[in-house]
């Protein structure tokens, strides 16, 4: 997640999406299709994929920061593991401070093109140290989200499409390139977007985002349904790649664990954890490595992933 951005008011036709997200308006009276389960994700997969992000990292000066060489080999492992499983991959070039960058688009074959759910993170750190919660979390969650897809050979009835975003450390770049250049139809095909920034934080609250009812409703029924109880996301509000979706009216959602920002004693007796500390002591730092991750928070988040992306696609 980058340090700052200004914040914007939430896009309008919100109202609109619970059509939108559902693929269509059904006719009155019609019985509802029954809903496919979204799979376990399994928590030691996304840590894997963490795993090689740190090797990837400390091979490459310590850091997977834009225009730097552990950005690339990030990008190179995410993408051949979605080739792999059957997705059509395409990298996107941009320049940001006289540095070539890039984000990872993978589109899931099968569809109603004219209806799009993508999820999305950015893969890119900061130059001081791996970027393992911020945001290798984020960013293997999705790509493990991606390959449940492609394991149950899912096709819904939405199009899905992932993305993995460069130069969000610098402001968002990669992300505002990507929708700058879509034309005013491709960005009305895109139904939702779910962004993931920091969902494992060492001492972690669950927080949903609240930009759109019916994707913030997704997450939450989601949470209470494992007993977890959930806050509204407020220190990331318009830090991260959501917001260069949310400023061209697209539908956002996301969840967040929480960064610099100290854990209250009330958020400490809802959720665990230790009081007066910050949810993320490493955020930003070089400490931020594989051992700065909280599995429970993980393994939730990452289901709480599926679950949204099975039920908003259908």
């Amino acid at each position: 997640m980058k340090l700052s951005v200004s914040v914007r008011s939430a896009a309008a036709g919100a109202v609109a999406t619970l059509t939108l997200l559902a693929g269509g308006t059904a006719s009155a009276g019609a019985a509802a299709a029954p809903t496919a389960a979204a799979p376990d994700i399994p928590v030691a997969n996304v840590k894997a994929h963490l795993s090689q992000l740190q090797s990837i990292a400390a091979a490459n000066g310590g850091n997977r920061a834009h225009g730097r060489p552990g950005y690339q080999a990030s990008l190179t492992y995410v993408k051949n593991k979605l080739d792999a499983a059957g997705f059509t991959t395409r990298v996107q070039q941009f320049t940001a401070s006289g540095r070539t960058g890039y984000n990872l688009i993978a589109d899931w074959p099968g569809g109603d093109p004219g209806h799009v759910l993508m999820a999305g993170a950015h893969l890119d750190g900061v130059s001081s140290g791996p970027g393992i919660n911020d945001n290798g979390s984020g960013s293997a969650a999705v790509l493990e989200t991606a390959l449940a897809v492609a394991r149950a050979g899912y096709q819904p009835s939405s199009h899905l499409r992932f993305a993995w975003w460069g130069a969000e450390e610098l402001g968002l770049v990669g992300s505002r390139y990507y929708v700058g250049r879509l034309s005013s139809a491709d960005r009305s095909r895109i139904d939702g977007y779910l962004n993931f920034d920091m969902i494992g934080s060492p001492n972690p609250g669950y927080f949903v985002y609240d930009d759109d009812p019916v994707i913030e409703k997704t997450f939450k029924d989601y949470f209470a349904g494992i007993g977890v109880p959930t806050e509204i996301e407020t220190e990331g509000d318009g830090r991260s790649d959501h917001a260069s979706f949310k400023n061209a009216g697209i539908p956002v959602g996301g969840l967040f664990t929480g960064a610099s920002r100290t854990k209250t004693a009330a958020q400490a007796a809802k959720w665990g954890g230790t009081a007066g500390r910050a949810f993320d002591r490493c955020y930003h730092s070089s400490c931020d490595t594989t051992a700065n991750i909280d599995d429970t928070a993980l393994n939730r988040n990452s289901d709480a992933i599926a679950h949204t992306v099975w039920e908003l696609s259908q």
